[in-house]
């Protein structure tokens, strides 16, 4: 059984794509990060940088105690690891798809980020902020458009953790400014992925737990996101 600590942003849509394409028994623990339940001391045992998303799988593969991890990458990986899916065992299939995961970890999932928080959230509108992250994520996007106009999934010929982790951040390419359009490779892969039966149901699971994703976020929720020190 792997618990799962979970809210309805990208990194949190990562866990649930992989658990529906592996079809692992999982429960779900949802973490409402706008009224600041990442703060909370059953939580930060499990995560203790108070972020979504973390597991606790209780029947970990070594068969000693339950193991807690945090970070959506190490998540990804370990459970690939633990399944045998959707990433390579060795080998330098193995290392592609990890480059491409660090890739979506250290630059495209940062700069849409903050794409996001100063074309939307941020209190004061700072043009330069958001041209420079707008162009950065329009960079990002050519850099995965190229990559794809050869290969059928991020990682090469075969569906991997790459993918699932770099889908949810494409998810809401108008929201950072992005045309999809003028990244055909990324389109076609960007529709296929949508189409898989594990994606559909990891969304529809993100509705029935926050019905109100994407609304505007009240003041209590401004505090918790992004007053912290």
């Amino acid at each position: 059984m792997i618990e799962l600590y979970y809210w309805t942003t990208p990194n949190g849509h990562k866990v649930t794509l992989f658990l529906e394409e592996a079809g692992l028994d999982y429960q779900l623990r949802p973490v409402n990060i706008g009224r600041g339940e990442q703060f909370l001391p059953e939580f930060l045992e499990v995560a203790p940088n108070n972020r979504i998303p973390a597991i606790l799988d209780r029947a970990p593969a070594d068969g000693g105690q339950p193991l807690a991890l945090f970070e959506s990458g190490a998540i990804l990986e370990y459970l690939a690891d633990k399944c045998g899916q959707f990433l390579p065992a060795s080998g330098r299939e193995r290392y592609v798809v990890l480059q491409w995961l660090h890739w979506q970890m250290g630059g495209l999932g940062p700069m849409a980020g903050q794409n996001h928080h100063f074309r939307h959230y941020a209190p004061k509108k700072i043009e330069y902020a958001i041209q420079r992250y707008m162009n950065e994520t329009s960079r990002l996007y050519g850099v995965l458009d190229r990559r794809l106009d050869d290969h059928e999934f991020v990682g090469g010929d075969a569906y991997s953790i790459a993918d699932m982790a770099i889908y949810p951040w494409i998810v809401p390419h108008e929201r950072q400014g992005q045309d999809l359009e003028e990244f055909p490779s990324l389109e076609r892969w960007f529709q296929q992925m949508a189409r898989r039966p594990a994606v559909v149901r990891a969304y529809a699971l993100a509705e029935e737990v926050n019905p109100q994703a994407g609304e505007p976020i009240d003041d209590e929720a401004r505090r918790h996101l992004f007053g912290q020190r």
